[in-house]
């Protein structure tokens, strides 16, 4: 075991991550928010209340709309977007350019969710603050401005593992009141902590995601290795043999060159025998958070990440896209 996947020195090399990284996540949102012009984004904050305690979201409404629906103009569908950062670091800014471009192109309130992290909040806060939060938004929609039961919900790298955690436990929900999900958006999500980061394989000598990031990241989230194959963490290891028949709807995108692709892999393949899986397109030439630098490949990627979410919350017959591997 190396020092840093020790608990108590992940704990402490995380928490420096989060000073270290605070200033430079400014810097690079600054630049993101003059991505994509043409989507200038409409915009207000809200809070969440959880048992974890509240949870601040960015809301960015479809066109130039106040959120306040009218028989003309009725209230929009919702999405709710969770963001990466190795369920460690809290770059909420990170997202605009991805938040602005779905609530134009699919026509969308986006939820942005500042979701508690690690250490502070390991596991399982942040999955089940995301499914009060999930809970909370398809049963709010009427005052806020937006449908609650026309409802997606997505993330990209830990985001992406928090909405495959929300799509489950609203799978798993006994109280009857899980949210209707009509459709679970997977951005090269990390969905196996408990294999060691040093027996996946990429496709290139080096990754972006280095197997040191995960002992921090994985350590600081869940302390004890045992619980890293809860089908909530690690839903794509062979341990998790649950049947997934009746989960939301998927759209799951990998990257070719990055070291959770395998895991994104067979987590597709496995929504795919459950009848879960609505497409997966693995991107070429890209590794992890290639949407970071690549504006033109990320505008493609939205593109059919807006399609998808459009289509899922559209009633109506024959607005189910057909699966198309890449």
């Amino acid at each position: 075991m190396s020092l840093l996947a020790r608990p108590a020195i992940a704990s402490l090399a995380a928490r420096a991550m989060q000073r270290l990284t605070a200033l430079a996540d400014r810097r690079i949102a600054s630049s993101l928010l003059g991505r994509y012009p043409e989507y200038p984004g409409n915009t207000r904050e809200l809070t969440v209340p959880t048992a974890v305690g509240p949870a601040r979201a960015v809301v960015y409404l479809p066109g130039t709309g106040t959120g306040t629906a009218s028989v003309s103009t009725p209230a929009p569908a919702v999405h709710v977007n969770f963001h990466g950062g190795g369920y460690v670091l809290p770059p909420i800014q990170l997202d605009d350019p991805l938040c602005r471009f779905l609530a134009a192109e699919a026509g969308v309130a986006v939820v942005n969710v500042d979701y508690v992290v690690a250490p502070q909040h390991p596991f399982p806060a942040p999955p089940r603050q995301a499914y009060e939060i999930v809970r909370w938004v398809a049963g709010h929609g009427a005052e806020h401005g937006w449908d609650g039961d026309r409802l997606t919900v997505g993330g990209q790298s830990a985001g992406g593992g928090l909405a495959a955690a929300v799509a489950r436990q609203a799978l798993e929900a006994k109280d009857g009141e899980a949210p209707s999900i009509a459709l679970q958006v997977l951005h090269y999500p990390p969905l196996d902590l408990a294999t060691d980061a040093r027996d996946k394989r990429a496709a290139i000598a080096k990754p972006m995601l280095r197997p040191w990031m995960a002992d921090v990241f994985d350590s600081a989230y869940v302390p004890d290795p045992r619980r890293r194959t809860d089908p909530l963490v690690s839903p794509a290891h062979p341990s998790d043999t649950a049947d997934l028949t009746g989960i939301a709807p998927a759209f799951v995108v990998t990257a070719e060159y990055d070291l959770l692709r395998a895991e994104g892999v067979r987590y597709a393949d496995r929504l795919r025998e459950a009848g879960a899986l609505l497409d997966h397109y693995d991107v070429p030439g890209a590794d992890h958070g290639y949407d970071q630098k690549d504006a033109e490949t990320a505008r493609d990627v939205y593109a059919l990440i807006a399609a998808h979410v459009r289509r899922a919350t559209t009633p109506g017959p024959g607005n189910t896209p057909r699966e198309n591997q890449s």
